[in-house]
């Protein structure tokens, strides 16, 4: 099945310190992981307000700025060749293909619009997820009337939630392990690379 790959990258990294998507780690910058977890998709791009050259894929700004993830959703849908977009943030190295794979397959017969991770706190994991192009006026809607939370977006879908229950087995702990302090890679820095 055809689908988009989407990094988003438009945050400002403050608590990180410095530019969170290019922060060598393994060997490669953490957008580099993402990036690589979507290599099965059709198109790849990312949602940033500032150039990246070296990934070599088209960077596109925000097209409704201000309503920070959910402008970069909106913004995918927007360029999206395909029905399906996979959004994911530039800060989860632990994301692979196969995650992805697993996703789709839940596309097949999906009666909503998008097919969301629950995470290991119970929480919902929207920016790993995948949403259908249709939800791009759902998402122009919610950011002109100043509703950024983005588990309303996943509700205006009906979201098919999968299981925590389900990813961990396959996927392992950290899975949805994201960087939003350099404090947060160290602890699995004798680990394994991810894939």
């Amino acid at each position: 099945m055809k689908f988009t790959g989407a990094v988003l990258a438009g945050g400002r990294s403050r608590r990180f310190g410095q530019d969170k998507a290019r922060y060598r780690w393994r060997g490669k910058p953490l957008m580099g992981w993402v990036l690589e977890s979507l290599a099965a998709a059709d198109e790849r791009f990312i949602v940033a307000g500032r150039a990246y050259p070296e990934f070599g894929l088209s960077v596109y700004p925000d097209l409704l700025p201000g309503a920070d993830s959910l402008s970069g959703i909106h913004s995918a849908l927007h360029h999206a060749r395909n029905d399906w977009v996979a959004v994911a943030a530039c800060d989860l190295p632990y994301l692979v293909p196969e995650y992805w794979a697993y996703l789709l397959e839940r596309t097949r017969h999906a009666r909503g619009g998008a097919v969301v991770a629950e995470g290991p706190s119970g929480w919902i994991e929207p920016l790993a997820a995948l949403y259908h192009r249709e939800l791009e006026n759902e998402a122009a809607r919610m950011i002109e009337g100043g509703d950024y939370f983005l588990r309303h977006l996943v509700d205006a879908a009906t979201a098919e939630i999968v299981p925590w229950s389900e990813l961990r087995p396959r996927f392992g702990e950290r899975l949805f392990l994201n960087a939003n302090r350099l404090e947060d890679l160290l602890p699995a820095a004798d680990e394994q690379p991810p894939g």
